[in-house]
Protein backbone atom coordinates (compact mmCIF):
# COMPACT_ATOMS: atom_id res chain seq x y z
CA UNK A 1 0.00 0.00 0.00
CA UNK A 2 1.41 3.43 -1.15
CA UNK A 3 1.18 6.64 0.81
CA UNK A 4 -0.66 9.21 -0.13
CA UNK A 5 1.13 12.45 -0.35
CA UNK A 6 -0.45 15.69 0.38
CA UNK A 7 1.16 19.17 -0.98
CA UNK A 8 -0.15 21.90 0.97
CA UNK A 9 0.39 24.15 -1.52
CA UNK A 10 -2.53 22.94 -4.00
CA UNK A 11 -5.72 22.06 -2.62
CA UNK A 12 -7.87 21.68 -5.66
CA UNK A 13 -6.30 23.49 -8.50
CA UNK A 14 -5.69 22.03 -11.72
CA UNK A 15 -2.67 21.72 -13.66
CA UNK A 16 -3.74 24.67 -16.46
CA UNK A 17 -4.65 26.76 -13.16
CA UNK A 18 -1.72 26.09 -11.96
CA UNK A 19 -0.07 27.56 -14.81
CA UNK A 20 -2.50 30.43 -15.81
CA UNK A 21 -1.23 34.12 -14.78
CA UNK A 22 -2.97 35.96 -12.08
CA UNK A 23 -2.83 39.88 -11.26
CA UNK A 24 -1.36 38.98 -7.71
CA UNK A 25 2.00 37.62 -9.26
CA UNK A 26 4.56 40.65 -8.89
CA UNK A 27 2.79 42.18 -6.05
CA UNK A 28 6.05 40.98 -3.63
CA UNK A 29 9.63 40.84 -3.90
CA UNK A 30 11.26 37.62 -4.33
CA UNK A 31 11.79 34.61 -2.90
CA UNK A 32 8.08 33.72 -2.66
CA UNK A 33 6.22 30.52 -3.05
CA UNK A 34 2.87 30.11 -4.96
CA UNK A 35 0.33 28.39 -3.82
CA UNK A 36 -3.34 27.35 -4.74
CA UNK A 37 -6.60 26.54 -3.32
CA UNK A 38 -9.92 25.87 -5.79
CA UNK A 39 -13.59 24.78 -6.04
CA UNK A 40 -16.34 24.38 -8.31
CA UNK A 41 -19.32 25.71 -7.22
CA UNK A 42 -22.84 25.08 -8.57
CA UNK A 43 -23.82 28.97 -9.15
CA UNK A 44 -23.32 31.60 -12.09
CA UNK A 45 -19.96 33.19 -11.63
CA UNK A 46 -22.10 36.16 -10.57
CA UNK A 47 -23.25 35.12 -7.80
CA UNK A 48 -19.88 33.31 -6.43
CA UNK A 49 -18.25 36.87 -7.25
CA UNK A 50 -20.88 38.73 -5.00
CA UNK A 51 -19.92 36.34 -2.01
CA UNK A 52 -16.33 37.00 -2.50
CA UNK A 53 -17.15 40.58 -1.72
CA UNK A 54 -18.55 39.34 1.82
CA UNK A 55 -14.79 39.18 2.10
CA UNK A 56 -14.80 42.70 3.52
CA UNK A 57 -17.11 42.01 6.26
CA UNK A 58 -15.95 38.64 7.09
CA UNK A 59 -13.84 35.81 6.71
CA UNK A 60 -16.04 32.70 6.17
CA UNK A 61 -13.49 30.02 7.94
CA UNK A 62 -13.19 29.32 11.45
CA UNK A 63 -15.05 31.99 12.84
CA UNK A 64 -13.96 30.81 16.37
CA UNK A 65 -10.34 31.59 14.98
CA UNK A 66 -10.16 34.26 12.53
CA UNK A 67 -13.67 35.96 13.42
CA UNK A 68 -13.26 36.48 17.54
CA UNK A 69 -16.07 34.23 17.45
CA UNK A 70 -18.43 35.46 15.13
CA UNK A 71 -20.38 34.40 13.14
CA UNK A 72 -19.88 35.36 9.72
CA UNK A 73 -23.46 36.76 7.92
CA UNK A 74 -24.96 33.94 6.23
CA UNK A 75 -26.81 36.36 3.84
CA UNK A 76 -25.68 38.84 1.50
CA UNK A 77 -24.03 42.47 3.16
CA UNK A 78 -26.00 45.30 1.38
CA UNK A 79 -23.26 47.18 -0.13
CA UNK A 80 -20.40 45.07 0.27
CA UNK A 81 -20.08 44.86 -3.37
CA UNK A 82 -19.25 48.03 -4.01
CA UNK A 83 -15.78 47.95 -4.68
CA UNK A 84 -13.15 50.35 -4.40
CA UNK A 85 -8.97 50.10 -4.11
CA UNK A 86 -7.61 50.23 -0.55
CA UNK A 87 -10.76 48.61 1.41
CA UNK A 88 -10.37 46.35 3.88
CA UNK A 89 -10.80 42.99 3.19
CA UNK A 90 -10.39 40.18 6.06
CA UNK A 91 -9.48 42.99 8.49
CA UNK A 92 -5.80 42.89 7.64
CA UNK A 93 -5.79 42.78 3.95
CA UNK A 94 -5.54 45.68 1.53
CA UNK A 95 -7.85 45.50 -1.74
CA UNK A 96 -5.45 46.42 -4.56
CA UNK A 97 -7.29 45.40 -7.28
CA UNK A 98 -10.43 44.07 -9.42
CA UNK A 99 -12.72 43.40 -11.53
CA UNK A 100 -16.16 42.67 -11.45
CA UNK A 101 -17.51 39.30 -11.86
CA UNK A 102 -13.72 38.13 -12.33
CA UNK A 103 -11.22 38.87 -9.63
CA UNK A 104 -10.45 40.45 -6.29
CA UNK A 105 -6.92 41.16 -5.54
CA UNK A 106 -5.30 41.61 -2.27
CA UNK A 107 -2.08 42.23 -0.02
CA UNK A 108 -1.52 41.63 4.04
CA UNK A 109 -0.69 45.24 4.57
CA UNK A 110 -1.58 44.95 8.86
CA UNK A 111 1.51 45.57 10.62
CA UNK A 112 1.25 43.02 13.10
CA UNK A 113 -0.16 40.32 10.68
CA UNK A 114 2.89 40.78 8.18
CA UNK A 115 5.13 40.23 11.16
CA UNK A 116 3.55 37.30 12.27
CA UNK A 117 2.87 36.00 8.61
CA UNK A 118 5.27 37.27 5.79
CA UNK A 119 4.36 38.88 2.85
CA UNK A 120 0.73 37.78 1.36
CA UNK A 121 -0.47 38.72 -1.85
CA UNK A 122 -3.75 37.00 -3.19
CA UNK A 123 -6.52 36.67 -5.80
CA UNK A 124 -9.79 35.26 -6.06
CA UNK A 125 -10.54 34.31 -9.48
CA UNK A 126 -14.10 33.01 -10.77
CA UNK A 127 -14.20 31.84 -14.22
CA UNK A 128 -17.07 29.59 -16.16
CA UNK A 129 -16.95 26.48 -15.89
CA UNK A 130 -19.75 24.78 -17.83
CA UNK A 131 -23.90 25.57 -17.66
CA UNK A 132 -24.24 26.97 -14.23
CA UNK A 133 -20.72 25.75 -13.21
CA UNK A 134 -18.28 28.52 -11.72
CA UNK A 135 -14.49 27.69 -10.91
CA UNK A 136 -13.31 29.68 -7.46
CA UNK A 137 -9.88 29.92 -7.70
CA UNK A 138 -7.42 31.49 -5.00
CA UNK A 139 -3.46 31.98 -5.85
CA UNK A 140 -1.59 32.83 -3.40
CA UNK A 141 2.10 34.34 -3.65
CA UNK A 142 3.66 34.39 -0.23
CA UNK A 143 6.83 35.78 0.89
CA UNK A 144 9.52 33.60 2.10
CA UNK A 145 12.94 34.09 4.27
CA UNK A 146 16.16 32.53 2.75
CA UNK A 147 17.22 29.16 4.10
CA UNK A 148 16.35 26.12 5.74
CA UNK A 149 14.61 28.06 8.91
CA UNK A 150 12.66 30.39 6.00
CA UNK A 151 12.06 27.18 3.51
CA UNK A 152 10.40 25.35 7.27
CA UNK A 153 8.11 27.87 8.35
CA UNK A 154 6.90 28.52 4.86
CA UNK A 155 5.90 25.04 4.88
CA UNK A 156 4.03 25.54 8.27
CA UNK A 157 2.23 28.50 7.32
CA UNK A 158 0.99 26.51 4.00
CA UNK A 159 -0.57 23.78 6.15
CA UNK A 160 -2.17 26.49 8.35
CA UNK A 161 -3.49 28.34 5.30
CA UNK A 162 -4.94 25.19 3.68
CA UNK A 163 -6.71 24.49 6.94
CA UNK A 164 -8.26 27.86 7.15
CA UNK A 165 -8.72 28.17 3.27
CA UNK A 166 -10.22 25.13 2.84
CA UNK A 167 -13.31 25.91 5.48
CA UNK A 168 -13.40 29.41 3.76
CA UNK A 169 -14.00 27.92 0.56
CA UNK A 170 -16.43 25.56 0.86
CA UNK A 171 -18.09 27.90 2.92
CA UNK A 172 -18.32 30.06 0.27
CA UNK A 173 -19.47 27.68 -2.09
CA UNK A 174 -22.05 26.35 -0.24
CA UNK A 175 -23.65 30.27 0.35
CA UNK A 176 -23.28 30.45 -3.47
CA UNK A 177 -25.35 27.70 -3.96
CA UNK A 178 -28.20 28.24 -2.11
CA UNK A 179 -27.89 31.56 -3.15
CA UNK A 180 -27.98 30.63 -6.67
CA UNK A 181 -31.66 31.55 -8.19
CA UNK A 182 -31.24 34.79 -6.42
CA UNK A 183 -29.50 38.24 -8.00
CA UNK A 184 -26.06 38.29 -7.83
CA UNK A 185 -25.07 41.21 -7.42
CA UNK A 186 -26.22 45.56 -7.38
CA UNK A 187 -25.06 46.59 -10.70
CA UNK A 188 -23.43 49.68 -8.77
CA UNK A 189 -19.98 48.18 -8.38
CA UNK A 190 -17.25 48.91 -10.63
CA UNK A 191 -13.63 48.20 -11.57
CA UNK A 192 -11.02 48.39 -13.64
Amino acid sequence: MSAVVVDPRNWGARPEEREARYPCEGLLPPPAEEWFRAVTVRAERAVVFRWLCQLKVAPYSWDVLDNFGRLSPRSLTPGAEVLERGQRVMTIFELTDFEVDRHLTMVLDTPWARGAFGGFAISYVVQDDGPGLTRLVVKLVVGRGGGPLGRLRCRAMAWGDLFMMRRQLETLRSLAEGTAGEPGRSDGATGK
